[in-house]
Parts: C-alpha cells; sequence; structure tokens
C-alpha cells in the first residue's frame, strides 16, 4: 500500500482509526488490513476531511473498485468492512447498508495431503527445527500464527496436551499431544535450549511466519508433492485424517477452534471415507 497523504484530515483520521482497532482488541492481522484498507479510501479523496465524505460517494467509490483488476471477493469484503469501522465505531453514526452487495467467496475445497504425503514431506527435511514444525502442524491442526506464538510452558507433557493461548478470535483452546511429538520435543529441547517461544530464530526470539512457509515449499518440492497448500493445509490434512479415523465432527470443530459447526463441515466434501461409499453410476452398467 502507498504512504498516507499529507492531508492533515487524513493523517489524524487514521492515527484515530488504529487506535480504535487496537482499544477494540482487534488482531494484529485485522489492524493491518483494515488499515491498509481504509488508506486506499482515504486516497480515492486526496483533498477530502473523511467525515464529510458522502454515502453516495463512497457507493460510486466502491462501484469503481469493484470494476478494477484489483477486485476480488475478499478485497472487497475487507474494503466494506474497514470503511464501515471507520464511520460506525469511530464517529459513532447509525449502522449503514451499502446497497453493492457483499460479494460471495468461491467455493473452494481445502487442500488435503494424503497420509504418505504428509510423511513424505516431514521426511523432506533433516532439520530437526523444520522437522518439529511439521510434525506439530500435523499432530495438532495447528494455524501458522499458533505455531510462531507457541511458548515453552504452553506444553504440558503431564496432562499431554498442549495451550494455545489467544488464538484466532482471542480464544484460548487445548489441542492433544502426541506421544510421538513429546518425543521429538525433548530431543527438539535438548538440542535447540529455547528460551522463551518454543520455535526461535537464528538470533533469537520469535520464529518468523515467513520462514515456516518458505520451508514447506521446499520440502514439498523435495518430497515431489505437487498439490498446492502450504501449512495450512497439514492442518486440513488433520482434521480429514481424523474424520476418516472416526473422530466425530463436533470434537474436531473443537479442536480446530471453528466457531461454526458449517466451517468444519467441509471436510465432509474432501473426505475419503464419506465419498468412497458413494458407488459410480459406472459400477452398476
Amino acid at each position: 500500500m502507498q504512504a498516507v497523504s499529507r492531508n492533515s484530515h487524513h493523517v489524524l483520521a487514521l492515527r484515530a482509526y488504529v487506535e480504535m482497532l487496537r482499544l477494540k482488541n482487534y488482531s494484529h492481522n485485522t489492524l493491518i488490513n483494515y488499515r491498509n484498507w481504509f488508506l486506499v479510501f482515504l486516497q480515492h479523496f486526496p483533498d477530502r476531511k473523511p467525515s464529510t465524505i458522502s454515502k453516495n460517494e463512497i457507493m460510486d467509490f466502491m462501484v469503481r473498485f469493484r470494476n478494477s483488476p484489483k477486485w476480488s471477493a475478499t478485497t472487497q469484503n475487507q474494503l466494506i468492512s474497514a470503511i464501515k469501522f471507520f464511520y460506525e465505531k469511530l464517529l459513532n453514526r447509525p449502522r449503514e447498508e451499502y446497497d453493492l452487495p457483499r460479494a460471495q467467496k468461491p467455493e473452494q475445497l481445502p487442500t488435503v495431503f494424503s497420509e504418505s504425503e504428509v510423511l513424505a514431506i516431514i521426511k523432506a527435511t533433516d532439520n530437526l527445527k523444520h522437522k518439529t514444525i511439521l510434525c506439530l502442524a500435523y499432530a495438532g491442526g495447528l494455524r501458522i500464527s499458533e505455531i510462531v506464538n507457541l511458548k515453552i510452558h504452553d506444553v504440558d507433557s503431564k496432562r499431554m496436551v498442549i495451550v494455545l493461548r489467544q488464538a484466532k478470535g482471542k480464544k484460548d483452546r487445548i489441542v492433544m499431544l502426541s506421544e510421538k511429538l513429546l518425543v521429538m520435543f525433548r530431543v527438539y529441547f535438548k538440542e535447540y535450549k529455547p528460551k522463551s517461544w518454543l520455535f526461535e530464530g537464528q538470533g533469537g526470539g520469535q520464529y518468523s511466519v515467513r520462514s515456516i512457509s518458505k520451508m514447506i515449499q521446499a520440502c514439498k518440492i523435495k518430497a515431489k508433492v505437487y498439490k498446492k497448500g502450504g501449512i495450512h493445509a497439514m492442518r486440513h490434512s488433520f482434521a480429514t485424517h481424523l474424520l476418516e479415523g472416526g473422530t466425530d465432527i463436533l470434537s474436531i470443530k473443537e479442536l480446530l477452534g471453528h466457531n461454526s459447526l458449517r466451517t468444519t463441515m467441509a471436510y465432509t466434501h474432501v473426505s475419503k471415507k464419506h465419498i468412497s461409499k458413494i458407488q459410480s453410476p459406472l459400477d452398476k452398467l
């Protein structure tokens, strides 16, 4: 995104906007996304005071944006939410319904690695830290943000659980601690001796999301796994393989930290157990 303009009204509005996001305890990623989209909105009105922009002008801006090459269902929905946050949360105006319909995200099935593909990806690295991260992602269905935010004391070997604190939606949850993963953790601790974060960078401090993303892509290439998807596909694989193994959908929902069962139900569409029970009409010919 481009830098904010020199319009003093824009500078003050953006500063207050970010402060309000922080006060509302929005996640760091949401804060960055909202700020960037609000900045796009401000740049469309370089000489205007944001509070004076009318609903019709906002509508005109959104229609133009929707017709631009940058448009997608996700970006449109983020943009509308970012604008509504300013007028409704910061300026305390009544809730406004814009006539432009919210774009529907295309229905896409999650990428799922087979068990043999998961094993091949894990075996593709000899780096103990990388192997431990991959095993953790698959063993507990963790998001990449949850992996980098784990601290040493979050691994509870007595209760055999991993505690995920303030995960997505600002909710704590627990997942099971695999016995194989616990053995791997003990070897990892002995070699790397992390001080605070479970996974630390070479210079200390929190391990980066970017490093994990690059690492799994390199492992996939070496393992000759050509499906799309990164570390999040390990989470999808975790859920799908549990479902295929007989774990009930409500338990999987809790393990994944989903708010809605509808989200978890997506895994029934990619589960080979459910699909294989349906006989193809070709077999009846």
